[in-house]
């Protein structure tokens, strides 16, 4: 049986390397699922740009920016946007240090 890791509006499938966001597959890139991966099993934990680069390009040498880190993140989000106006979860950026994936609090 596949594992995968459920929040409100968000099912990832790490196995089969899928994201669902409202029972609708989301198209993401190798690095995009990488990041939203990451991030979403470090759910409320600020992930600073270092854990995000050694968690996702791994042991490959380069200089990497945070901008770079940025630009994947943007247009993840933009993504998720897309495939649901209405999320019940953000991906946060923190000044100078990286981002945290929140489930935000449900409206009554």
């Amino acid at each position: 049986m596949e594992s995968a890791l459920c929040l409100p509006g968000l099912e990832i499938y790490p196995d089969r390397r899928k994201i669902f966001r409202d029972r609708r597959e989301i198209s993401l890139t190798a690095k995009e699922f990488d990041i939203l991966t990451f991030l979403a099993a470090n759910q409320g934990r600020v992930m600073t740009y270092a854990q995000i680069y050694e968690n996702v390009w791994g042991d490959y040498v380069q200089d990497i920016e945070n901008n770079t880190i940025g630009y994947h993140i943007s247009h993840l989000k933009e993504k998720l946007f897309a495939a649901s106006p209405c999320s019940s979860f953000n991906i946060r950026c923190v000044r100078s240090v990286g981002y945290c994936f929140e489930l935000l609090p449900e409206e009554e």
